[in-house]
């Protein structure tokens, strides 16, 4: 990278479930407003601004904006899917890095609707044709079932498949998301669960029960980038900064392999590689990660796709405890996608404050300690993977 790009402030609201939140103009402005405030600046000091969401009108973006001030800068609406929120800093980070700004915001946010994810239009073709295509080649399909969780309980089931994995295995993946949520103010579910209510819970596809899935959420995060340049000029204190960044889309592997490919297995594993190197870090090296838990059986999958477990021996990782405190990686510390929710717009976002707050040692409960070094995963599926590496400077 040729800047340091610094992420100055950060900001979130409490996630909440459809029908329990405010506007999404309100949320995402109060989000913003959250991060600006961290950063120690006034809005007229921003020079650019990305916003993310996947639900709505087109220039929501600016909706939300407006509400700090008509300071006449570009407001760039994105929309990535699930990778949303992580494809807005992804272009902030350029903006800084290139020298095109030397403030950036991006601000992501969501408002669902209940019930699973689902096009909107039916009158054209779905950007998730090939998708389907490879997944009946590979499963078939079950017009009962939802269609993400066909693809993400597909791929769990081929894992399972391969390499003889108990259906537990899985369940202990959403119990320890309840367990580190607890400790998480921002999160929607709190409450604790055992393996046996989580395979007692509805079944939904594969190894997928109830609570294996990723709720509906609504919610808003932010943060701002600046040049280290920026930062000292105006009294910021550089604490955090980007130390590498990689964002993928799909190789034809994603159709042609199997369903562990089809829902971002290679994309989300050369990302990871790609900021390896750039970085000159490696895995054993990473103390916290956020990932893309919108199922459980893709958090196990991308144990493996991340490197932080070798092919075949996510199992073990986690009957050992290394996937959380006390273990080698704490993996989503504020909960996940599957207990903190998943606003989709606002997901990669959060998961940047979530590890911002963990390099300044502002976690709370949730505090991992002796950390330098965070890793941050978010796909979207149709598709794009953003990983992201940070680094505790000073």
């Amino acid at each position: 990278m040729s800047r340091r790009v610094v992420v100055a402030g950060v900001g979130m609201i409490p996630f909440t479930t459809p029908g329990k939140t405010q506007p999404y103009d309100v949320m995402g402005e109060t989000a913003a407003r959250k991060a600006i405030a961290d950063a120690g600046i006034d809005y007229g000091r921003v020079e650019q601004a990305y916003a993310g969401y996947v639900y709505g009108d087109s220039t929501a973006g600016q909706a939300v904006l407006y509400g700090l001030g008509q300071t006449g800068i570009p407001v760039v609406n994105v929309n990535n899917n699930c990778s949303t929120g992580s494809t807005a800093l992804w272009l902030a980070r350029q903006a800084i890095e290139t020298g095109a700004a030397e403030c950036v915001i991006a601000v992501g946010f969501e408002q669902m609707m209940r019930g699973a994810l689902g096009s909107m239009w039916s009158d054209r073709p779905t950007p998730f044709g090939r998708f389907d295509e490879a997944t009946k080649a590979l499963q078939g399909w079950d017009d009962q079932a939802p269609m993400a969780a066909q693809y993400f309980g597909g791929a769990g089931q081929a894992y399972a498949d391969k390499y003889g994995t108990d259906p537990k295995v899985f369940a202990r993946i959403a119990v320890k998301a309840r367990k580190h949520a607890a400790n998480n103010p921002y999160a929607v579910f709190r409450d604790p669960v055992t393996v046996e209510q989580v395979l007692e819970s509805p079944r939904i596809f594969g190894p997928l029960t109830r609570l294996q899935c990723c709720p509906p959420t609504c919610g808003a995060a932010a943060a701002v980038l600046v040049s280290e340049e920026f930062a000292r000029a105006n009294g910021i204190e550089v604490t955090v900064a980007i130390k590498a960044q990689a964002m993928t889309t799909d190789y034809p592997s994603t159709f042609s392999g199997d369903m562990t490919r089809v829902v971002g297995y290679d994309m989300a594993q050369a990302a990871a590689d790609q900021v390896y190197e750039a970085a000159g870090v490696s895995p054993g090296d990473i103390r916290v990660v956020e990932l893309h838990d919108c199922f459980t059986t893709n958090e196990l999958l991308t144990y493996e796709g991340l490197r932080l477990t070798p092919e075949g021996t996510a199992e073990k990782f986690i009957a050992d405890g290394d996937n959380t405190y006390g273990g080698k990686v704490v993996t989503n510390p504020s909960g996940g996608l599957l207990s903190k929710g998943h606003p989709l717009g606002a997901t990669g976002l959060a998961q940047c404050a979530e590890l911002v707050w963990q390099l300044r040692g502002q976690a709370q409960d949730r505090q991992v300690d002796g950390v330098n070094l965070a890793l941050q995963h978010n796909i979207g599926l149709g598709g794009a993977a953003v990983v992201t590496l940070y680094e505790k400077v000073g």
